[in-house]
């Protein structure tokens, strides 16, 4: 079975095997048992509920035949991936597997709109991006993916809003500012057709340390002959508005003011434009903050500097467009900027001096969709700043969703122009859209799990900076449809006790068993056990499983394909005998511990083939009828014969002189054949080879026999000679013969006359160490006599003196 499919699971199971055309589906479940385990019945499903939300490709079968489940199976193995449930005989009819959908609300085509065109859209006719609204039905672990089309309009209004800073430092920078609104139309009328301008002020929290609250300063914080406005911390000095004249004029009147600290109280002022939107004037369209200052911020924290402890509400606090809360709030922090700028899709263009540039550029990081440019010292480069930033801001569209409910995933990725596409993160953006540039987004939305209460969800998505969003409406599939067709206390569950639904018994509570038959009360009894084990057997279930009203329910395995069954869950389908690492053979099933082969095989691992083709030989006889045919195998009776039709005999004599002539001719063309070699000499494939190390070796496969002959020049050649299992002849052969030689004189002789002069020489040494040795002892024994002398070595010991002196024995001396 060389690539046997299992529909419906996750992985393609691979099995050798010899007799695919026998096998059916249930004989290649279980042939395969033993190389997975299905999520399925891990998940141990009561229910059809439970079932379906184990996994996407897990089914329940509701067939109420009574044989469906074998002998000892639990109700949780109505549970399965699709391939096993109609291998164990499930009808499709009664397998649910409920499926996921999307289904489109609402699909209005984007707009299509040119710049000066004679219709003139209201913002909310113009669409931008497609879907707007979509249902998804959701089955755990079943990814629903649709598709998002976003195209930037042409001539699509736009609401900028100029919040300054007019502490004193800025004094120079609100001479220029004062006739922005005029220049800023005019450029702006480039890019729209449809545009409004806003402005609005800010200093400082309005107590101390902030400003100095002497009445005196109060009215006048500025020195000198300075006429300064006295301090606030933010003033809608003009909703948005059309009329650019009305800006300037607006503009013209105001006054600087004057504070203590250096940092400012912007984030008041971003924080009461955003929310305010009723009073700023906000519509539906592309939403611009320029927010111009040359100083650094107070945030979330700093209030404490002036006994401000209340966190921001994020809250409007606007009244006669003069924020009246700053003394009472805290600043807002960072994070809460960037919800609500967020919430209300608020673009933010930060205009700042040089030195203030890098803690701008750290600020722009975190919040979304805004920009910073670098504003020159009296803000004359204010519109083209501003242009720039716009510019950048609306060539980028970046997608964000709403809260996701418990255990529902997003992913994105991102079709951009010029072929760039996105994943993760970066799936969720595109770069450098030019206005009428379409951009895809496939998105991709899973349920991990289901929620507790059942109920519909409902998520957005829509472009950082747009009003427009896309609406998800999220239903889960958390139960079956049989389960609302159940039939409460069913006669079919044992006189009414369950509850009869997708082909089981749901046991009402106190109930248990397949069929609700036992009382919990009974489930431990001994009188129940006793039901529970084999003829004099003390073992309750084989200990392969628990005794449950009377009935076995045998336990699952690691491997959820391998199963346990039988009324005492004696039988297994794993513990089989193997061959070649599989069970049976891969030519058999493993029934109850014993291998039931396939046809054509037989043995107790199914590993016999009864087949005796391989046996066949070239003459048409099993063996060449000098063995027997065994497992596909022939076993020769002769010993000396071998091969795989007993064809080859090593030790028979005349195998290397039958083809030495033939070997002989083709490779040296010489010997008796020479002349007939093209005739007789062809039967066998002849292969050259250098040395005798490179002939093939015994332990090959193939009968193999050594030869050494000689030549008709008396030379000796070596070849090996075996025939493979199709019957080929193939002879290796040495390219060189080896031939003798006669006796080479000069060296003989050299060498005879070396040894000569060689053992002379030795004599001649060994002789002269004899006699140095001889008169080394020679010398050392005179030496020894010289030192035992008892004369004085003065006196000459042969000299004997002339006089002789003879004494008279009778002289008495007198």
């Amino acid at each position: 079975m060389p690539g046997a499919l299992l529909e419906g699971g996750k992985k393609e199971l691979k099995v050798k095997c010899c007799c695919c055309e026998h096998l059916s589906i249930s004989e290649v479940t279980d042939l395969c048992s033993s190389l997975g385990g299905s999520d399925c019945i891990k998940a141990n499903a009561k229910s059809c509920g439970e079932c379906i939300q184990a996994g996407p490709n897990c089914g329940w079968c509701k067939k109420t035949v009574s044989d469906f489940l074998q002998e000892g199976e639990p109700t949780s193995a109505r549970c399965d991936d699709l391939a096993a449930l109609k291998s164990k005989g499930c009808p499709l009819e009664d397998i649910e597997n409920p499926r996921g959908n999307k289904q489109l609300l609402e699909n209005r085509e984007v707009t299509n709109r040119k710049k000066g065109a004679a219709e003139k859209l209201r913002p909310e006719a113009i669409t931008q991006i497609q879907p707007q609204k979509l249902s998804l039905l959701l089955r755990v672990g079943e990814p629903q993916t649709f598709s998002l089309k976003f195209k930037r309009a042409e001539d699509y209004p736009i609401d900028l809003y100029y919040l300054m800073d007019l502490s004193y430092s800025m004094k120079d920078d609100l001479e220029n500012v004062k006739s922005l609104g005029t220049a800023l139309m005019l450029e702006m009328e480039k890019i729209t057709s449809d545009f409004r301008i806003g402005f609005g002020s800010f200093v400082e929290k309005t107590v101390m340390p902030y400003i100095s609250t002497t009445p005196a300063k109060l009215r006048n914080p500025c020195t000198g002959d300075q006429n300064c406005t006295s301090p606030f911390s933010y003033k809608n000095v003009l909703s948005l508005t059309s009329e650019g004249n009305k800006f300037n004029e607006l503009v013209g009147k105001q006054h600087i003011s004057g504070n203590l600290d250096s940092p400012e109280g912007g984030f008041d002022a971003i924080m009461q434009v955003a929310v305010c939107g009723e009073q700023i004037g906000w519509r539906n369209v592309t939403r611009l903050l320029v927010f111009s200052t040359d100083a650094g911020f107070h945030f979330a924290g700093d209030g404490k500097l002036g006994g401000i402890v209340l966190p921001n509400d994020g809250k409007c606090h606007l009244e006669n467009n003069v924020y009246t809360m700053s003394h009472y709030y805290d600043y807002p922090s960072i994070a809460h900027l960037v919800q609500k700028l967020s919430e209300n899709n608020i673009q933010t263009i930060f205009a700042v001096t040089e030195e203030f540039q890098a803690v701008y550029k750290e600020l722009k990081n975190l919040i979304p969709k805004s920009a910073v440019g670098t504003l020159s010292s009296n803000s004359s480069n204010v519109i083209q700043l501003i242009i720039d930033a716009y510019n950048s801001l609306s060539s980028e569209v970046i997608l964000e969703n709403t809260k996701l409910p418990k255990g529902v995933t997003i992913s994105y990725k991102s079709f951009c122009k010029n072929g760039v596409n996105g994943t993760q993160e970066e799936g969720r953006k595109c770069s450098n859209i030019s206005i009428g540039d379409e951009v895809i987004f496939e998105i991709n939305i899973t349920a991990n799990e289901c929620p507790k209460k059942e109920q519909n969800e409902t998520i957005k998505i829509k472009p950082l900076g747009f009003t427009e969003e896309l609406e998800i409406n999220l239903q889960f599939i958390c139960e079956c449809q049989c389960q609302s067709e159940g039939e409460p206390n069913s006669p079919a569950c044992h006189a009414g006790n369950g509850t009869f639904e997708c082909g089981a018994c749901r046991c009402n509570e106190g109930r248990i068993g397949r069929l609700c038959e036992c009382s919990t009360d009974e489930v431990n009894s001994e009188d129940m056990d006793a039901y529970c084990r084999r003829e004099n057997s003390t073992e309750i279930c084989s200990n392969n499983g628990e005794c449950i009203c009377g009935q076995c329910v045998c336990k699952k395995r690691e491997n959820t394909n391998e199963v346990y069954s039988g009324k005492y869950c004696e039988c297994d389908n794993f513990n089989c005998d193997r061959s070649n690492g599989l069970i049976c053979g891969g030519n058999g099933i493993c029934k109850c511990r014993v291998c039931e082969c396939f046809p054509n095989f037989t043995g107790s691992a199914c590993d016999c083939s009864l087949d005796t083709a391989p046996c066949m030989a070239s003459n048409g006889q099993i063996c060449n009828g000098r063995g027997t045919c065994e497992c596909g195998t022939c076993n020769c009776t002769d010993p000396k014969f071998q091969g795989p039709t007993c064809e080859m005999c090593q030790t028979c004599v005349g195998v290397c002189a039958e083809h030495k002539d033939c070997v002989q001719c083709r490779a040296f063309d010489k010997g008796e054949k020479k002349e007939t070699c093209s005739q007789e000499c062809m039967h066998f494939n002849m292969t050259r080879v250098e040395s005798r190390d490179k002939l093939p070796q015994p332990g090959q496969p193939d009968p193999l026999s050594h030869c050494k002959e000689k030549d008709v020049d008396d030379c000796w050649f070596y070849f090996t000679y075996s025939v493979n299992s199709n019957g080929e002849a193939n002879v290796h052969v040495v390219e060189t013969p080896e031939c003798p030689s006669g006796p080479d004189i000069i060296p003989i002789v050299a060498g005879v006359v070396a040894g000569i002069v060689l053992i002379g020489l030795a004599l001649l040494l060994i002789w002269k160490l004899l006699m140095i040795i001889h008169d080394r002892r020679e010398f050392a024994k005179f030496e020894k006599e010289k030192m035992n002398a008892k004369w004085d070595t003065g006196e000459n010991p042969i000299y004997k003196s002339a006089v002789t002196t003879v004494v008279n024995p009778k002289y008495e001396g007198k």
